[in-house]
């Protein structure tokens, strides 16, 4: 037979007041109701924990070995009780979250501040690692929550859109193009060109898009960092193409931004979870407030889901 915490409940008001009636008073229950919790107790672990008489009850020796173990056994319990409550109140727990670099340095402080005020006692780690280790942190639930650009189709995978990004030129100061009003892919082939390294999905949606439109960029540097591109753009290696979101880390380090079209490169920036994976409170509370965050490209607007 089973011993639940009810019958220990029972068993150390008993044990505490050295009365049935008081112990019944104490746990609004009925003297019946008592009686029967305690003998099934004492049935469960095979023998009497206490003696009854006509004025009093007092504990057996078995008993009395066993009162200190249920005092403790039922603190612990209310102990990781009021754990788990602190956890679904977000009043205690811990958040870890992947990033891609430019959503982190950019958009995500604000966020988390935004979080932090409503939530202060959870702990939250940043892990702003490249795309693909965002994808596969998220993937080793490393992390339950990995903010990037759309992986594409992944069965193990959910993807909520957040906004759409589109890809801008960057180039040094004083470059010729920056004379042109606007800016096509076929002015960018006159000049040194920096990428990504393969098999950065970034490079690898660029090359995907321009060869769809016939146009071939040969890069004469690459790198594995978008900060690494600004550097090399802003010592006037040459001029390359990076996201929005990066627009401010590229100023930052003294390059210049333009749109450009001929085709316009567009990706969904949005949050990646574990398909068919509950999410913790904590991380849901992000989530949700990563969806009512204002689009960068429209701040006076709530960002829309973008469909891919």
């Amino acid at each position: 037979m089973n011993v639940t915490i009810r019958q220990l409940h029972c068993f150390v008001a008993v044990a505490r007041s050295g009365s049935f009636a008081e112990a019944c008073s104490v746990l609004h229950l009925s003297q019946p109701a008592l009686s029967i919790a305690i003998r099934n107790l004492e049935t469960g672990i095979g023998g009497k924990l206490l003696e009854r008489s006509t004025r009093s009850v007092t504990l057996t020796p078995e008993g009395a070995k066993f009162y200190p173990v249920v005092q403790r056994l039922l603190e612990d319990w209310e102990r990781s009780l009021d754990d788990v409550r602190n956890l679904f109140a977000l009043r205690r727990g811990k958040l870890d979250i992947a990033a891609v670099p430019t959503f982190a340095s950019s958009l995500l402080p604000n966020v988390l501040a935004e979080f932090h005020r409503c939530f202060p006692d959870i702990n939250i780690s940043v892990h702003d690692v490249i795309t693909e280790s965002v994808v596969e942190m998220v993937r080793q639930n490393r992390v339950e929550l990995g903010i990037t650009f759309d992986p594409g189709k992944a069965d193990d995978l959910s993807f909520t859109p957040l906004f759409r990004d589109r890809f801008i030129a960057v180039l040094p100061t004083e470059h010729p193009l920056l004379a042109k009003r606007g800016l096509k892919w076929g002015d960018l082939q006159q000049f040194p060109y920096i990428a990504l390294q393969r098999p950065s999905s970034i490079r690898l949606l660029i090359d995907r898009i321009l060869a769809g439109h016939g146009i071939t960029v040969v890069p004469a540097f690459e790198a594995h960092q978008l900060a690494s591109i600004g550097r090399m753009v802003t010592a006037g290696l040459g001029i390359s193409v990076v996201p929005t979101l990066s627009r401010s880390q590229m100023q930052e380090m003294g390059a210049q931004c333009r749109p450009v079209s001929g085709p316009v490169i567009t990706r969904n920036v949005g949050v990646i979870t574990r398909r068919r994976q509950p999410l913790s409170t904590a991380t849901q509370a992000m989530l949700d407030l990563l969806r009512k965050w204002p689009d960068p490209a429209a701040p006076t607007r709530r960002a829309r889901p973008v469909t891919s």
